[in-house]
């Protein structure tokens, strides 16, 4: 049985290029999490009054990879320590945020936090998640070869993926940086 698991960790594009790559996730979508308003825009978002953080929401076997995995790789992906921006990428959309989605999840965000020195990551609990617009899926893989933003944040961050935790990445994209 698949399970769910929310994390904000700046950027959408990056953290699911990131999280698709990885053996035991099924899906991984770009959305919008943790705000009020019903059916968010980008443009909303991204005035960073609307309390929405840019988010991915992963469906994933944990007879494949743990949530705690997960987690190990969220921390080493991101900064987790930088509030309210990942790089040039500012405001308190792109915030550092694990949504847990039942106790187990909080416990174990909770306890690998802890070994985190200087982590600003938020951890609350789960209430919504709208899913971005269209041109937001898999934007990596649909503009890599085209779109600055990739080049330059985005294939360090696949790289980073690649040399740290390459035993765990679908082999269809052990080649791809």
């Amino acid at each position: 049985m698949l399970e769910t698991a929310t994390l904000g960790g700046g950027c959408f594009w990056c953290t699911e290029a990131i999280f698709k790559r990885l053996k035991g996730v099924e899906s991984v979508v770009s959305g919008y999490a943790g705000g009020e308003k019903e059916n968010p825009t980008y443009q909303e978002v991204s005035s960073g009054k609307t309390g929405y953080i840019e988010s991915i929401q992963i469906k994933f076997d944990p007879s494949t990879i743990s949530y705690e995995h997960i987690l190990d790789i969220f921390w080493a992906t991101h900064d987790p320590t930088s509030k309210d921006k990942q790089g040039a990428d500012v405001g308190s959309q792109y915030r550092s945020v694990i949504f847990y989605h039942n106790e187990e999840q909080r416990k174990k965000a909770q306890e690998s936090m802890e070994k985190i020195q200087g982590a600003v990551t938020q951890i609350t609990g789960f209430k919504n998640f709208y899913t971005a617009e269209e041109y937001h899926q898999n934007f990596y893989d649909k503009n890599k070869s085209t779109n600055m933003y990739c080049s330059l944040v985005i294939d360090p961050k696949i790289k980073k993926l690649l040399d740290k935790f390459g035993k765990d990445v679908k082999e269809e994209y052990k080649e791809t940086s």
